[in-house]
């Protein structure tokens, strides 16, 4: 009965310690799943936080590369700018050269005294300010007014300068000048006593004093229209100053310019002599205006 007992007693405190082991075994499962919840949860937790800041720096990065390239092509649209600038500048440069030029040769065809308009001497400017920062619209109008100014002006200075060219080509080819330098008049134009039978006659021109193998010169600019004899007049030459008048010079002892040959104010044309009527070596110049005979005093 004791035995039996004491096995009994055995058995039930193996029982009750296996229930106690079952029981805090399974009491322990929920902690440990917690725990195991928990950890996934923080790595899941530090992986999310992980991409949103891989995503945020990708973000930025990208906006970094875009505002990039913006500032570069900002710089090139405004190089292009500065450029188209440049080559404007350089034109209106090129432009005020042309007309530094033309007013040059203006004031020397005005004989203007020397200083008087001075192109390369700066101009004055000024102003009470204060200054500002010019954008480029403004400052592309203002080039755009400038080149219209400098084109104007331009075309008036042509103008000018082609009227002061034919003006003084016409007077290069008006005789004004005496054919025979260092000389006086021997006989005037117009009614004269004749100087070989008596009598009187018409003198259709002007007589110079002169030795034989003195220079005769072109009074003005022209062509040789004759180069020859004429009756009376011995050795002739003909000018035509192409404006209507025609110089002719005679009683010449040779002839030095030839027909067609264009000759200048001041160049020799002949010698001097005293060929066909003439009673000794004088120069005989006449000025035909349009066909008609002028007397040549008006133009010396």
């Amino acid at each position: 009965m004791t035995l039996h007992n004491t096995l009994a007693t055995h058995l039930r405190t193996r029982c009750n310690a296996a229930a106690r082991h079952a029981c805090d075994c399974a009491a322990q499962r929920p902690a440990l799943a917690l725990v195991l919840l928990l950890a996934a949860g923080v790595a899941l937790g530090a992986g999310l936080r992980t991409g949103a800041a891989g995503a945020r720096l990708a973000w930025l990065e990208g906006r970094t590369a875009s505002q990039q390239a913006q500032l570069v092509e900002t710089r090139d649209q405004a190089q292009r700018e500065v450029n188209a600038l440049a080559a404007r500048l350089g034109e209106l440069q090129a432009q005020a050269n042309r007309l530094n030029a033309l007013g040059e040769r203006l004031a020397q065809a005005g004989q203007l005294d020397d200083g008087e308009f001075d192109f390369d001497a700066p101009v004055g400017v000024g102003g009470a300010g204060p200054a500002s920062d010019m954008p480029v619209a403004e400052l592309q109008a203002g080039i755009d007014q400038l080149d219209a100014r400098f084109k104007a002006s331009g075309e008036q200075l042509s103008v000018l300068e082609s009227l002061l060219f034919s003006r003084r080509l016409e007077q290069a080819a008006t005789p004004s000048r005496s054919p025979i330098a260092n000389s006086y008049i021997t006989s005037g134009f117009g009614r004269r006593a004749d100087p070989f039978g008596g009598g009187g006659e018409y003198h259709k021109g002007i007589d110079f004093h002169a030795r034989t193998g003195d220079p005769v010169t072109a009074v003005a600019d022209g062509v040789v229209s004759y180069a020859g004899v004429r009756s009376g007049y011995g050795n002739v030459v003909e000018i035509d100053h192409g404006n209507g008048y025609v110089t002719r010079y005679a009683h010449n002892s040779r002839l030095v310019a030839h027909v067609g040959d264009l000759v200048r104010a001041g160049q020799v044309v002949a010698r001097a002599g005293s060929t066909g009527r003439s009673t000794g070596a004088h120069v005989h110049f006449e000025v035909w205006d349009e066909g008609k005979v002028v007397n040549p005093r008006k133009f010396l």
